[in-house]
């Protein structure tokens, strides 16, 4: 499949899950569930707005747009905060979807026109391919966010119970794999991931001293011993600003956990825990809490994107942490289908050359880290993806998330991709992987 292919593809892919997730009456989408979040009307829009800015219009805010410049700019995310956005007078859904069903054509057209010359720089500055999966991940992620907002939605349910998953192993929770220390080259460029962003670039070389990281996820079953064990009433597992956020907040489980009766919600939907899969909707002061309790740690991202993507018998990276074959349902719980988790042992055949398992799809996994840029840092065209996040440019407070989760688009996430949050957030589809020194 040539480059153009597959971005004509991977644009029709991320447009189909959306229209699928705004598949509902106008009221239903100018609800806001959560201040949190953002209706999803609007996000609706300002996917088809960046599209137009950066595929149609160059980047350049100067020239005119489809949307008159007093409607384009209520999608300004920087401007107008989540819980602001349902008071907005926002385009309506049935203008909302035409005006990104003519986007996307025009795009489509737009990459039809481009000379196959185009395709061949990897300067994420001038590389038209890359300005191209810059989008479609901004639509994956939007996607997710909306799911994370549809999950947050009180009433009767409006989503399924998700795709079917294969069975899980009784063997693999709470067992660990070694990894050797030793040095691993850290990141990549734009000649190994084309499609990377800013803040996985550029790759170079660090050592890392040995550690032992788990095999999966943190159950849930195990984050119920953790609560039975008063886990949550108990100062010394916490960090002084955790112990703080836990006292304000009221924290007693993972969200959208009813423990009195062993239930939780999801999506709408009533069930019972399920005791093998990764626990989810726990933020980073509680999985630090959990570590601390289990005696051992989080990962930092370094240690993490080592176990993941290191081969040592080969001396370099992995594309993937199982090689190089592209993410399928037999590899990894991804693109949002499930609605949930896998069990943990799940997928054998994803397993890292250190024999790590589900490291890429269904939880996003808490580090230690926080978000710093690598050595070297360029930002890419849109210079606002990364840098105001940084540690000691904006708040300094986020940490950073790996690994994606069952709500990223396949197309989107690699060892090197990296997420970040505040440590409070629980709405997002978060859990933990326990590490130790060695």
């Amino acid at each position: 499949m040539s480059a153009r292919e597959l971005l004509a593809r991977e644009l029709t892919v991320a447009r189909e899950r959306t229209l699928h997730l705004v598949a509902f009456d106008d009221a239903e989408l100018h609800r806001q569930y959560d201040p949190l979040m953002s209706p999803l009307v609007w996000d609706l829009a300002h996917i088809g707005q960046q599209e137009e800015f950066w595929l149609l219009r160059g980047g350049d805010p100067d020239r005119p747009g489809m949307l008159p410049r007093a409607v384009e700019g209520l999608y300004d995310a920087f401007v107008h905060t989540r819980a602001s956005r349902v008071d907005l007078p926002l385009l309506p859904p049935t203008d909302a979807r035409a005006y990104c069903g003519t986007v996307r054509a025009r795009t489509l057209d737009a990459l039809d026109a481009l000379p196959e010359d185009a395709f061949a720089t990897s300067d994420s500055m001038t590389d038209p391919a890359f300005t191209y999966a810059l989008v479609i991940s901004h639509e994956n992620q939007h996607d997710e966010t909306m799911l994370a907002a549809l999950n947050l939605r009180s009433g009767p349910p409006i989503l399924g119970l998700g795709a079917p998953l294969p069975a899980g192993r009784a063997d693999a929770a709470g067992t660990s794999v070694p990894v050797p220390g030793g040095s691993f080259v850290l990141g990549v460029d734009a000649v190994t991931e084309p499609h990377s962003l800013d803040n996985e670039r550029p790759a170079h070389v660090v050592d890392v001293p040995g550690f032992r990281i788990g095999r999966v996820p943190v159950t849930n079953a195990e984050w119920r011993q953790f609560i039975d064990d008063g886990g949550y009433r108990e100062p010394r597992w916490w960090s002084p600003a955790g112990w703080a956020h836990r006292q304000d907040a009221n924290l007693t489980a993972p969200l959208f956990w009813n423990t009195a009766d062993g239930t939780r919600t999801r999506f709408g939907h009533v069930e019972n825990v399920p005791g093998d899969e990764p626990v989810q909707h726990v933020g980073f002061y509680e999985a630090e809490a959990y570590a601390a309790w289990a005696g051992a740690r989080l990962p930092t991202e370094v240690e993490w994107e080592k176990a993941a993507a290191w081969d040592p018998v080969l001396g370099a990276r992995r594309r993937f942490p199982w090689g190089a074959s592209e993410p399928t349902a037999a590899l990894a719980n991804l693109g949002g289908d499930a609605l949930r988790p896998a069990p943990v042992g799940a997928y054998p055949a994803g397993a890292s050359a250190y024999g790590a398992e589900q490291m890429l799809g269904d939880v996003w996994e808490w580090t230690s880290s926080p978000l710093r840029p690598w050595p070297d840092f360029s930002p890419m065209i849109y210079d606002r993806y990364s840098q105001p996040f940084f540690e000691g440019v904006g708040s300094g407070e986020y940490r950073v998330l790996r690994g994606g989760a069952w709500s990223v688009g396949a197309g989107i996430v690699r060892p090197s991709f990296r997420n970040w949050d505040h440590p409070i957030r629980r709405q997002i589809f978060s859990g933990v992987r326990l590490a130790w020194d060695i």
